[in-house]
């Protein structure tokens, strides 16, 4: 007789006649110490095909599901090797659960499959859903264009005030922020750029880095990208607050668009407030900029600014606030769409609010790299 384990309640015999005799004793229950059958895989490969596996319960004292599971596992490896299990030395009770199983045959779709999704069904699956997001935005993107056109003929039905706190929220309220991400942006341009500088002698060319960059493209995109993760992750948040609690349901029950009530004055406070974030912006991130040139490049103030000035032009000013309006319609855009398309559950909010963050800014960033080849070809 060979021990499967040291805990003695699973042993194997092999009788005279050929036949492999598992004899299980004690409890065999799922709490508690269960002993293993591992080494019963090198004995049934002792058998030959056809031959006979089974069981001695004599000295089992109590069983539940854990007996089951085993014994089960024992006959799926008797299957594979084309061995005869006789039953008969089995519980009543197992044997009837056993024959139960076996009674109803698995569905063939019961389990979950493992095999790899084909390459081009994964590119077909990615690009249906991109082109669905593309359709809805544009679609929703129409929608805000119908309302707008509505509001310049004073067609548009809006709270006054509920537009005026929205301006308060996305401009004065978010003047700190932006301040501290412009300053440190500049900062880092300004000592990235007199480090490289300063190996050819032309750290008064600091200034020059600094201020045509924030103009004409950081302090926008900068200020849009904050933007997206402060003001459209909150627009989602309160539309998609409004959804859960029903509140746009009641509006449109009562004959007021929620288009022209709820996302025509988010849309444009933030389409107002957005250049002048962005003018703030180049201002402060200009005097990152002048901290860094003044303190580690010895420069003058007086020259610093001269320099500033004769590098910037009107037209790179102009370019950058238009767009920062942009960036600002985008942001807006994007967090009332994800806010409206939001599910009416607690989770459902928070999963607006990030979408809406991701499309802000994906679409920043693309509208960025449009404007840069639009300005190259157009000469600015």
């Amino acid at each position: 007789m060979t021990a499967v384990e040291s805990i003695g309640t699973a042993a194997i015999e092999h009788r005279q006649d050929g036949a492999l005799v598992i004899r299980l004793a004690g409890s065999w229950q799922l709490r508690g110490s269960r002993p293993s059958l591992a080494g019963l895989e090198r004995e049934l490969d002792t058998l030959p095909p056809l031959g006979t596996v089974a069981f001695d319960t004599s000295e089992l004292t109590e069983w539940d599901s854990g007996l089951l599971t085993a014994v089960a596992m024992v006959f799926e490896s008797c299957t594979r090797r084309r061995l005869n299990v006789d039953r008969s030395g089995l519980p009543e009770g197992v044997r009837r659960l056993l024959a139960l199983a076996e009674a109803v045959p698995e569905k063939t779709d019961a389990r979950t499959s493992e095999m790899e999704v084909p390459f081009l069904n994964r590119v077909g699956s990615i690009y249906l859903s991109a082109y669905d997001s593309v359709s809805e935005m544009l679609a929703f993107m129409g929608a805000v264009t119908l309302v707008f056109g509505k509001f310049l003929a004073g067609k548009a039905r809006y709270r006054k005030s509920d537009l005026l706190l929205l301006v308060q929220q996305a401009g004065l309220e978010a003047l700190a922020i932006v301040a501290i991400v412009s300053f440190l942006m500049g900062l880092i341009l300004a000592f990235v750029g007199a480090i490289q500088l300063q190996a050819f002698g032309a750290t008064i060319y600091v200034a020059d880095l600094v201020g045509i960059a924030m103009v004409r493209d950081m302090g926008a995109l900068m200020t849009g990208i904050i933007m997206a993760g402060r003001t459209g992750a909150a627009y989602a948040a309160q539309l998609g607050s409004m959804k859960v609690t029903q509140e746009i349901d009641a509006l449109a029950t009562s004959g007021v668009s929620p288009m022209e009530f709820l996302v025509l004055p988010r849309v444009i406070a933030l389409v107002l407030m957005m250049p002048l974030l962005t003018v703030y912006a180049d201002f402060v991130g200009i005097l990152g900029g002048a901290v860094v040139g003044l303190t580690m490049l010895d420069l003058s103030p007086l020259t610093y600014y001269q320099q500033t000035v004769n590098a910037l032009s009107f037209g790179a000013l102009a370019g950058g606030v238009f767009k920062g309006s942009v960036y600002g319609a985008l942001v807006a855009v994007s967090g009332c769409m994800r806010g409206m398309q939001s599910g009416r559950s607690a989770s459902s909010v928070g999963d607006a609010a990030t979408s809406a963050v991701v499309t802000g800014i994906v679409a920043i960033i693309a509208a960025c790299g449009l404007f840069s080849v639009v300005f190259y070809i157009l000469g600015f």
